[in-house]
């Protein structure tokens, strides 16, 4: 291609819109351009890229035994409506109202691809089967932001699994769990699998793909000495192995006081000072009411310098529900009389390192301090409940946990039976005659994310440094001077061309530009290698070859171009 007649124009200044160095680095670059907060258009370059990690996708997913379709981003509001997720999604789903009925714009596709596929997986005899797509999504996010980071409309590539049984389901899943390891390995970006959380796409054992980076809107967890690796949703911290003190003369003496404008740990703990008796947060008990799936009232106990981890099946009380509840006083809730109201205690294991705390009356305007663990309140059951932080002890070995700032690549669940049960169409025959529902793994990875991660990782001050395996071009040759020689087009030219005929995927510079321009064009697009001819070289019948990635020139004669090109590419991929 000849950069003369390429869609592109680069900026010498990223819009004002851009903080992130990638997402500048792609407007400046021309890969993309903005249409609306969170809407993107991919110029030429951009597809490009696109296309490369999208065919790395299909290579991995169809060696792995996956079948490609397409589904309608278009999904009539009624499947949505019987799986329940146009309530549990509703904060993201965009809606589309027309003459014949009311649609959504497809945020994920587990209800779509169950209506395509079950006439065609009817019987144990079509299992297992798994298929993918690589098709648009759309979710109103609230903040879009750092380009294709983050936005309203985006390409995913989205497998889902039908197996008989949970065995098959669990092989399905570690094929396709191999497969984006695969993925992500080729197109160099660094990453590790985590235990995760299921979110609303639901299911129980689940893994996410996390690129560290500083522009990173999530966190996992790592242990150094065991491996345990889990996003901050979904990790837990050990206890200390300290069990709180039995009921003894030197305990505390429960006792009341009346803090009325002091709602909350902060306020009560001020409030609670202010009264003589000195109290820190950490020695406060912060009381959450949740219901369980059974529509069961469930207390959480965590330490009040900690922020509450809700556990999956559970949600909180919300304000106007407690009116349904007269002995529960928001801002005021104690655990002492929760038994005696056929509430459920749960606790965090760190509640099991104290004896005695300060807490909520359970009367308006009141907090109590002396609450003594096993003597004033009862706890059903210790899990953790508090979100992980720097230093809290390893769930598995009890060493220090490391936050580590990341982006989120990709998702895999085994969903089990969570639609399939659900789902009327969910199902297929067994041998017996008899009906079954299917077992359902679902897998995702942001397709148009990963130009952003990829960008993020790859870059220096003077512009993309794209790995050869996703880089929209893998050569440019540049003959230099606006005003350059007629000796040094036509040597550009010849290499060009016989990297053509090499099928190298190479790009030619042949605009009238000056050498310092071209060159920080070039730059700032990333092409992997540079084939610079210039007329100090040309003399010497030799020109240099640029990596882009170290910056290294090498001066060669220009015979040995194509054979040090294919050396270059053959190591690369």
């Amino acid at each position: 291609m000849q950069m003369s007649q390429l869609v592109l124009k680069t900026l010498r200044e990223a819009p004002s819109e851009a903080k992130a160095r990638s997402h500048q680095y792609l407007l400046r670059a021309g890969y993309i351009r903005r249409l609306s907060s969170g809407i993107y258009s991919y110029l030429p370059l951009g597809l490009r890229v696109l296309a490369k990690v999208s065919n790395i996708v299909r290579e991995e997913l169809d060696s792995c035994g996956s079948q490609e379709i397409l589904l309608p981003a278009l999904h009539p509001v009624e499947i949505w409506e019987r799986s329940g997720r146009i309530k549990k999604m509703a904060d993201v789903l965009m809606k589309v109202e027309a003459k014949s009925g009311d649609f959504v714009l497809g945020p994920t596709h587990e209800e779509a691809v169950i209506e395509a596929v079950y006439q065609d997986l009817s019987s144990y005899s079509d299992l297992p089967a798994t298929v993918y797509q690589i098709q648009t999504k759309f979710r109103d996010e609230p903040r879009s932001r750092y380009g294709l980071m983050r936005t309203r409309e985006f390409i995913m590539a989205d497998a889902y699994s039908f197996d008989s049984d949970q065995e098959g389901m669990r092989s399905s899943y570690s094929k396709v769990y191999d497969a984006y390891n695969k993925i992500f390995a080729k197109m160099e970006i660094p990453f590790e699998p985590v235990e995760a959380d299921s979110g609303a796409i639901g299911g129980d054992v689940n893994h996410e793909f996390m690129s560290p980076a500083e522009i990173g809107e999530d966190y996992y967890a790592k242990c150094s000495s065991c491996g345990y690796r889990a996003n901050i949703e979904a990790a837990t911290r050990g206890s200390k192995d300290a069990d709180a003190q039995g009921v003894g003369s030197e305990l505390p003496e429960l006792l009341y006081h009346y803090t009325p404008e002091a709602p909350g740990v902060e306020k009560a703990v001020e409030a609670i000072s202010d009264l003589g008796v000195p109290t820190k947060a950490h020695e406060m008990l912060k009381c959450l009411v949740a219901i369980d799936g059974d529509q069961r009232l469930v207390m959480l106990l965590v330490p009040g310098d900690r922020e509450a981890r809700v556990p999956s099946g559970m949600r909180l009380l919300e304000d106007p529900e407690f009116e349904r509840y007269p002995y529960l006083h928001k801002g005021f809730i104690g655990p002492m009389n929760a038994k005696e109201n056929s509430i459920y205690v749960v606790a965090d294991l760190s509640v099991k390192e104290r004896s005695h705390f300060a807490t909520g009356g359970n009367k308006a305007g009141y907090h109590v301090t002396g609450a003594v663990l096993g003597r004033d309140f009862q706890v059903d059951e210790y899990r953790s409940l508090v979100v992980v932080r720097d230093g809290d002890p390893c769930p598995r070995c009890g060493s220090a946990l490391t936050l580590i700032r990341s982006v989120e690549i990709g998702h895999t669940f085994q969903l089990g039976l969570y639609y399939s049960s659900i789902l009327e169409n969910a199902r297929f025959t067994g041998p017996d005659g008899q009906q079954y529902p299917y077992y359902m793994g679902c897998y995702g990875i942001g397709v148009t994310r990963l130009i952003a991660v990829i960008a993020e990782h790859f870059l220096d001050d003077r512009g993309l440094i794209w790995p050869v395996s996703v880089s929209p071009y893998q050569v440019v040759v540049v003959p230099l001077g606006a005003a350059r020689s007629k000796e040094i087009e036509e040597v550009a030219e010849t290499i060009y061309s016989g990297l053509l005929k090499d099928n190298v995927e190479a790009l030619i510079d042949d605009r009238k530009l000056s050498p310092g321009v071209s060159l920080a064009d070039c730059d700032l697009i990333g092409v992997p290698y540079q084939v610079v001819v210039g007329s100090k070289s040309l003399k010497e019948g030799q020109v240099e070859i640029k990596v882009r990635r170290d910056g290294t020139t090498t001066k060669m004669p220009i015979e040995e171009v194509p054979t040090r090109i294919r050396e270059l590419l053959g190591r690369s991929l």
